[in-house]
């Protein structure tokens, strides 16, 4: 055949032809380029898109990531100058969404700008083994955003919890340079009905130190009679003295079963019976009350991560009218929020002043571990756990003042006093003894020394009260015996029944 003349292939010739194989060269620039343009929109978004691609894009994403940082930046100092204002801006369910939306919006147009410097560093024209490294990269780095992103998602159930939680009105004011908040653990198990106080504990807190003392009742506790002028006090003229059917605890189904009793208006009778019995008992006003319902304790627990406790006597799992089916050993233990419920409120051969140590612990133990990183760390959990958990009185527009007080308080000693034996007999006491006790607690806090004045030191654990200058040793227990009911043993020293950490 001629020059110029068709080659005919046999059939199947092309096909057995080896592949053509085109070496990339290696272009080091390249490389170096691409993995650049990824590291400058990782620092600053939208410098790749400034110097390679979209002018317009890149320098918009600069603006805003400029303004995020000096917004950030702008709310960091304003927190070391006063905490306050912050915290009301983190309290405000406006901001938070606010805050939810911005987070989602920036985590998206981040990885957004990162895929998009992918592409500008032209990584087909790059080795294969090069493609696959920046290929990697890029997906190691998306993850930067999307941490973002779960921080939005965690930052919006916490506005959730805020609002489920925390209603309208106006904040009270402290009375004396206090706030007094009843604190109740409620008990919504199976075959109950309601939510009933098996827990009944007065916070009382110096408005501008934080130094707090916390003052535990005997669910146990009789004869109580109310304030002249005092809802509970027309309710209930001759006071709630009825022996051992009236207790304190019973107050709050007492109140719920008799509704009509009250005032026109009264919307938790129990719960206003139960405050103004304590009121009467400790002689202090109450601005708010928080109350945690039990059975969902467990939740939050877990959502800590399990609290560090030091038992000191063995606690059984299960009896009444169920078997023990389990024990909590003594010495350090890890809890999760099962365990932790079971410690709190087993009953099988104890007193019930032990449960109230018990369950003091608990919640000791929970404030301790409840540090900033435990908290962002598990930030969603917890917002998820306390809803329907926690109910309070506690407004939005409280709360940032709260919060800062709270922020003291941890950093402060913490007194404790409980009106169990040997301190008074819980059916059998002079209430003026107790209201002198709680005024004298008082006074001792305030006149405590501040640990802030000579630096930062690490909180000091809970002092516990008994009425004397040292409390009772565990080996010389106080035994009192009430007629017709078994002992109450091992009631002296309450802090050897557990300690938090």
């Amino acid at each position: 055949m001629g020059r110029g003349s068709a080659v005919l292939e046999r059939p199947g010739e092309a096909a057995r032809r080896p592949p053509d194989r085109r070496v990339v060269p290696v272009n080091p620039r390249g490389r170096r380029r691409a993995v650049a343009l990824l590291l400058l929109t990782l620092v600053l978004p939208g410098s790749a898109q400034l110097a390679s691609g979209n002018r317009a894009v890149g320098r918009l994403a600069l603006r805003v990531w400029l303004a995020v940082l000096g917004l950030t930046l702008a709310i960091a100092l304003l927190g070391l100058v006063s905490r306050e204002p912050v915290l009301w801006l983190v309290t405000r369910s406006w901001v938070l969404g606010g805050v939810q939306v911005l987070l989602v919006a920036l985590a998206l147009g981040w990885a957004a700008l990162l895929v998009d410097s992918w592409r500008l560093g032209r990584p087909d024209l790059l080795p294969q083994r090069d493609r696959r490294g920046l290929l990697a990269g890029l997906l190691v780095l998306l993850l930067v955003p999307a941490v973002l992103g779960w921080a939005g998602t965690g930052v919006g159930r916490a506005r959730g919890a805020m609002t489920s939680v925390f209603g309208a009105g106006a904040a009270e004011k402290a009375v004396a340079g206090r706030y007094n908040i009843l604190l109740l653990g409620g008990d919504s198990g199976s075959g109950r009905v309601g939510l009933r106080p098996d827990s009944i504990q007065l916070a009382s807190v110096d408005a501008s130190t934080g130094r707090a003392v916390l003052f535990g009742f005997s669910r146990e506790t009789e004869n109580i009679r109310f304030r002249p002028g005092s809802v509970m006090a027309g309710v209930m003229p001759e006071g709630w003295t009825c022996g051992d059917e009236c207790l304190l605890n019973a107050l709050y189904t007492w109140g719920e079963d008799h509704a009509d009793r009250f005032p026109a208006g009264t919307e938790e009778p129990g719960l206003l019976a139960t405050t103004e019995a304590v009121e009467a008992l400790s002689g202090l006003d109450v601005q708010y009350y928080v109350m945690v319902d039990l059975q969902g304790f467990k939740n939050v627990v877990d959502a800590v991560g399990g609290l560090e406790i030091t038992v000191q006597r063995r606690t059984p799992i299960g009896g009444g009218k169920s078997p023990v089916f389990g024990w909590i050993e003594p010495g350090r233990q890890h809890l999760d929020g099962y365990h932790a419920l079971w410690y709190a409120r087993s009953r099988e051969g104890s007193t019930n002043y032990e449960r109230m140590a018990r369950q003091r612990c608990v919640v000791t133990a929970l404030v301790k571990q409840l540090d900033p990183q435990t908290v962002l760390l598990n930030f969603g959990d917890i917002a998820a756990a306390t809803t329907g958990v926690v109910r309070t009185d506690i407004p939005h527009d409280g709360l940032a003042q709260l919060a800062d007080i709270a922020v003291r308080t941890k950093e402060q000693k913490i007194t404790s006093v409980n009106f169990v034996p040997p301190l008074i007999k819980p059916w059998d006491y002079d209430p003026e003894v107790v209201r002198s006790e709680v005024a004298r607690a008082i006074a001792e806090s305030e006149n405590a020394p501040n640990p802030s004045a000579s630096g930062p030191s690490t909180p000091e654990p809970v002092t516990e009260a008994s009425g004397s200058s040292a409390a009772p040793s565990p080996s010389t227990p106080a035994v009192m015996e009430r007629p017709g009911t078994d002992p109450d043993a091992d009631t002296g020293d309450l802090a050897s029944v557990c300690s938090a950490g």
